[in-house]
């Protein structure tokens, strides 16, 4: 029902054609032409106006002068007079300018940001080594994108298509434990993305790697329990793709030779780092018939389940069984009278490893050099392998 809106009349209007856009209506009562008004909506249900962010036309404006002037000045070009950069950067933060980063990176081809991918966040040792990383990058000026693949080969291909997407100058990456297949890493490569591995690392690829001693950390580590008396000693280790398992387990191998020690298959037993296979091959040791008299485990979470399965058994640590893990977690000092294990710089590890990839981003491609950085680890004793009338005697024979 449409009312007039001069006399309000009802029943003598008539529809008289369009107006801008409206339609018009005609009340023969009083002969007036008439649209209606447009509706004001509530203002919680009006569309959002668009912010208008300051660009470098609007500073330009203010200051009369060129959009380059202004350009050339925000960049530091050195045509650019002290004074007047000084007024474009005074006028730039008056107006609230916000450089527009993505438009920058489009015309130079970087954007100034590197992908980091980790295999998990359970054990300390990523977020760490993260922490070395994030120091170097925000002093140079990256930002740095973290994504992990929890162990797995499909998220980590997807991790590193994310990185692709979103146009990072550099990737940093440490193996999945299902990775066996390296062509995803091989595509970032073909596009000049250049790639540091750490920890875990690609063989495949001719590229630069940051990794502790791990061959000289396990043998440090077995050569301390023979040292201890104990003589039957198994290896709880990794699995047999990763690099890091087969270093850790050639140090236990040379030390045991090394000492006259024979090498019994049955005591080296492949893990997935798991902490249930970790009790279920520590039970399958234990329960042989002449099991071990120490374990040494290739990581801390390892070693500290065979410390919970030997104290449900009743069996003392470390006079019955000695116990070495790898990496030094917090909490290996805190478990029973302490974890004896391998301490690796991890904090060094992710600086120097954020280095060399700033290193590759600001190098022509054919100044690549491949580099393998090798850190140096530390036996940390605590009362998990020692054995107190052994270490006297052998303290007595070294004095």
């Amino acid at each position: 029902m449409i009312r007039c809106i001069k006399c309000e009349q009802v029943d003598m209007i008539m529809k008289a054609g369009f107006v801008r856009g409206k339609q018009r209506y005609l009340c023969k009562e009083c002969n007036f032409y008439f649209t209606l008004p447009t509706p004001t909506l509530p203002s919680a249900i009006h569309p959002k106006r668009r912010r208008h962010q300051t660009t470098i036309i609007d500073i330009a404006r203010t200051l009369g002068v060129s959009n380059s002037t202004v350009s050339r000045a925000l960049h530091g070009h050195p045509d650019i007079s002290p004074e007047t950069r000084q007024l474009v950067l005074d006028t730039a933060t008056q107006l609230d300018y916000q450089p527009n980063q993505l438009a920058y990176s489009l015309v130079k081809s970087l954007t100034n940001t590197i992908g980091i991918i980790v295999p998990e966040f359970f054990t300390p040792f990523f977020p760490n080594v993260i922490v070395g990383v994030q120091e170097v990058l925000s002093q140079a000026g990256y930002h740095l994108i973290i994504m992990q693949s929890s162990e797995s080969y499909d998220t980590e291909v997807g991790n590193t298509k994310a990185m692709l997407a979103n146009r990072v100058d550099g990737v940093i990456a440490s193996l999945s434990l299902q990775t066996n297949n390296y062509e995803h890493f091989k595509a970032l490569e073909k596009r000049g993305i250049p790639i540091v591995f750490f920890n875990r690392v690609c063989q495949e690829l001719n590229g630069p790697k940051v990794v502790v001693n791990d061959f000289g950390g396990a043998f440090k580590a077995v050569e301390h329990l023979i040292q201890n008396g104990y003589r039957r000693i198994a290896h709880l280790g990794g699995p047999p793709n990763l690099v890091i398992s087969q270093e850790r387990l050639r140090g236990y191998t040379s030390a045991l030779q090394k000492h006259g020690f024979d090498i019994h298959p049955e005591l080296i037993i492949h893990s997935d780092l798991t902490a249930q296979k970790a009790r279920i091959y520590g039970q399958y040791l234990l329960d042989m018939e002449t099991p071990p008299d120490a374990i040494f485990a290739v990581n801390d979470p390892t070693a500290i389940e065979i410390l919970i399965l030997a104290k449900s058994r009743g069996l003392r640590v470390p006079e019955d069984l000695g116990v070495v893990g790898f990496s030094d977690d917090p909490i290996a000092a805190h478990i029973g009278n302490g974890l004896t294990t391998v301490r690796q710089p991890t904090h060094l590890m992710g600086k120097i490893t954020a280095e060399m990839i700033l290193k590759l981003i600001n190098e022509e491609e054919e100044q690549w050099v491949p580099e393998a950085k090798v850190l140096e680890t530390e036996l940390i004793i605590r009362g998990s392998s020692v054995r107190e009338s052994y270490d006297a005697v052998f303290n007595e024979a070294n004095r």
